[in-house]
């Protein structure tokens, strides 16, 4: 009976201990992340890998919508607001950023403008004596697109990271460093792949977006549209130059962009009898892209394949 009675008692201990641990761990609060808010798919991209575990990312635009002419709706605005870093990449990209900004109330919100420190070019410094189609006196802010200035940005992010969240500041140093070892990695790829080309010249029937990545790579490159916004329709003398500069430097392919109908390079393919390839300038990806889980590297890769395409490659 005495036995009995101690083994009850022992039970009992046991139950209460058991309760007891349990208890704490269900104490122990989960580790708070880092909110970090995004404009575009590579800020969101570069975000994801320098971040890592510590963090919670968004991306204001939607799959599927084209960048240049979003607006952040009120329910973006709140979600801006409730973050604790926001990054873009500049008043020329976003212009609406700095006004949105100027709303928030939240104080101690770290504001990343990923292009500070970063030289940019006007579209009149990229294009050849011959090329113009306009004052071209625009800047151009498609810095992630040279694969040197990237990296910048990976760092002005870091700087964020490390102001928002120093305790985890090792961790973001690491993961930014590694990231920075693809982007260089990609750039080698690049420089080595479009180092022996039958043509230099690439025709774009889409917006003014590559100058950065031709001007690294020693290219030639022309677009349809002037300027940095797909909405601006080029003109039939535009065309014109255009169809006599693929049969002047006997170009085989004329690029599409993303998102964007590729009506005009349509236009000019069937002009020429040239083949049609997409050149994916990484802005914003499809529903369909997202849901598989591409990334900026793999966007870029599959990038560098269709210049050495057009581009005639050995």
């Amino acid at each position: 009976m005495r036995l009995l009675k101690t083994a009850f008692i022992l039970l009992i201990f046991l139950a209460v201990m058991v309760s007891s641990c349990g208890k704490k761990k269900e104490e122990q609060p989960a580790a708070k992340k880092l909110i970090v808010v995004t404009t575009l798919f590579p800020l969101y991209d570069f975000v994801k890998n320098i971040g890592g575990d510590y963090i919670d990312v968004s991306l204001l635009l939607p799959p599927g919508v084209e960048s240049h002419g979003f607006e952040p709706k009120p329910e973006d605005i709140v979600k801006i607001n409730k973050a604790g870093i926001f990054i873009y990449t500049g008043k020329y990209m976003e212009p609406w950023a700095d006004k949105i900004l100027k709303s928030i109330d939240n104080k101690g919100l770290v504001v990343v403008d990923s292009s500070s420190d970063i030289k940019l070019i006007k579209e009149s410094e990229e294009e050849g004596p011959d090329d113009k189609h306009g004052k071209g006196e625009e800047m151009d802010p498609h810095i992630w697109l040279d694969f040197a200035k990237a990296q910048k940005m990976a760092d002005n992010m870091l700087e964020g990271f490390i102001k928002a969240d120093a305790a985890n500041t090792d961790e973001y140093r690491k993961n930014a460093e590694k990231y920075k070892t693809l982007l260089s990695a990609l750039d080698n790829k690049f420089r080595e792949g479009l180092a022996s080309c039958s043509t230099k010249y690439f025709i774009h029937g889409g917006h003014y977006a590559f100058g950065y990545m031709a001007k690294r790579y020693g290219l030639n490159y022309i677009s349809a549209y002037h300027g940095f916004s797909p909405d601006s329709e080029p003109s039939a003398k535009r065309l014109a130059e255009l169809i006599r500069k693929m049969k002047e430097h006997n170009v085989k392919h004329v690029f599409y962009e993303e998102l964007v109908s590729p009506r005009v390079a349509d236009t000019i393919a069937k002009e020429t009898g040239a083949g049609l390839l997409q050149l994916h300038a990484a802005h914003n990806i499809t529903k369909e892209e997202w849901d598989k889980g591409i990334t900026f590297i793999g966007l870029m890769e599959q990038t560098l394949n269709n210049l050495k395409t057009g581009l005639q490659c050995k």
